[in-house]
């Protein structure tokens, strides 16, 4: 009786590991997240381009002559409005500012569109 009640709770825990998804911080995620980024291909934006979408439901910003379109995340922005200060328009300086806690520079990512025309 006790090998099978062992046998039970050994199957079970198995059980969870071979059918619940691995957590995205296990770094598989960021791996597939990197690597699909980079297969993306790069779209040149002029400045004149970027600056018509500058308003909360139709916003991209340029932080390092990256074009990001953010307008999802908008509504989200823990600083509430400040990210329209910029939108449409450079905002490098702001985004490095002290506000920002280190992971925005791993989420940005997620908004990439293109270069900016040199």
């Amino acid at each position: 009786m006790v090998i099978i009640v062992a046998a039970l709770i050994l199957g079970a825990i198995l059980g969870v590991f071979i059918f619940i998804p691995r957590h995205p911080a296990s770094g598989h995620s960021k791996s597939t997240h990197s690597s699909a980024n980079s297969n993306k291909a790069s779209k040149i934006y002029s400045k004149d381009e970027v600056t018509l979408h500058n308003k909360r439901d139709d916003c991209w910003i340029i932080i390092k002559n990256k074009v990001y379109d953010v307008t999802s995340y908008v509504e989200e922005h823990p600083g509430g409005d400040a990210i329209l200060a910029h939108a449409g328009d450079d905002s490098t300086e702001g985004f490095y500012g002290p506000q920002h806690a280190t992971r925005v520079f791993d989420m940005i990512d997620d908004f990439y569109i293109g270069d900016l025309k040199q």
